[in-house]
């Protein structure tokens, strides 16, 4: 593979509640333009674009890179209390950019997007 290949980490899609855009045709059409090989859709906490992003980018021959960009909290997911509420926004979240390198990473992303949501995830 060409080292000097560009390839984009860390994108947003439509599924990225309002955050993004980007819709998956579109995407892999531009990548394709450009001769990119690869792209990674990385939505906000979120996973529910991930099927339609890899079957829209498999069938336009581009190597689909599943993602998710998550969010760090400072404690446990469990704390419910406002124990850092006054430290500023910044100071208290975190984003953290988690990439599938194969099928069992995929299978964890999935995991830790889940345990967000079914868990966690109670303010951002």
């Amino acid at each position: 593979m060409d080292t000097k290949q560009f390839v984009h980490l860390h994108l947003h899609s439509q599924y990225s509640l309002l955050d993004g855009a980007i819709k998956f045709k579109p995407l892999v059409e531009k990548v394709k333009a450009y001769g990119g090989r690869a792209v990674a859709v990385t939505d906000h906490g979120a996973m529910f674009g991930a099927f339609d992003f890899a079957t829209t980018a498999m069938k336009a021959g581009v190597m689909p890179i599943i993602g998710c960009e998550v969010y760090l909290a400072p404690g446990s997911r469990f704390d419910r209390g406002e124990a850092n509420k006054n430290l500023d926004y910044d100071a208290r979240y975190y984003h953290l950019v988690l990439l599938a390198q194969n099928a069992k990473g995929y299978k964890n992303l999935c995991e830790l997007v889940s345990a967000g949501y079914l868990e966690g995830y109670y303010y951002k």
